[in-house]
């Protein structure tokens, strides 16, 4: 099987044999350019791919998943679809282990990305060492029965204050949930909507280059 996900990359400005990776998996109605703006000013080692959502919206918009609207439910998630972009995602990086020769690996999601990120890291124990999620929250029902307690993941979250679209309540269950399991994790705040501040960057950024 292959995920067929289209990606872009910018390779490591210094050449190691086993270079770290770094993945990243946009929002909801975005593209693989859109966090790729960070990849410059990431630390030189990183090799950094940037992944494309599979479900076209049009206008160069893509989504790992259909959030529908409607009068009796309000909004819902596709959770089918959700899955299914979970496993094309797992698929995905063992595809660009396989190609780069990679050692560790960070999973940096915005939003739907983000969300997927926490899912992937339960799913798939141990898949990727460091998860970033960015205004993203863990989707409780997006997880498997029993998640593992060998996994030694480690997850960086942050969240604005004043989010329109996830309403910064639910990202703030991420750490108590993550405590409870006894899993390493940090968790911050920003007086922003739903986006990234500078000092989120130079936050998270820092988070990543201590773990290289």
């Amino acid at each position: 099987m292959k995920s067929n996900l289209h990606y872009i990359v910018r390779e490591p400005k210094v050449t190691t044999p086993n270079p770290p990776l770094l993945i990243l998996l946009h929002g909801y109605g975005s593209n693989e350019q859109d966090l790729f703006s960070f990849a410059e000013e990431l630390p030189n080692q990183l090799l950094i791919v940037s992944a494309q959502a599979p479900y076209s919206m049009g206008f160069e918009s893509y989504a790992w998943y259909a959030i529908n609207f409607d009068d009796a439910n309000g909004k819902f998630s596709d959770l089918a679809q959700a899955r299914e972009s979970i496993d094309k995602i797992g698929l995905f990086i063992d595809e660009i282990k396989g190609k780069y020769k990679t050692n560790k690996t960070f999973l940096l999601g915005f939003s739907q990305g983000a969300i997927l990120s926490y899912s992937l890291s339960f799913f798939f124990p141990n898949k990727v060492q460091h998860v970033i999620a960015l205004s993203g929250y863990i989707n409780t029902e997006l997880l498997p029965e029993n998640i593992s307690s060998e996994i030694k993941t480690d997850y960086y979250c942050s969240h604005g204050s004043v989010d329109q679209v996830l309403p910064v309540e639910w990202a703030r269950k991420s750490k108590p949930f993550l405590d409870n399991l006894g899993f390493k994790n940090d968790y911050s705040e920003y007086n922003i909507g739903h986006g990234v501040a500078p000092q989120n960057f130079f936050s998270f950024k820092k988070w990543i280059e201590e773990r290289l």
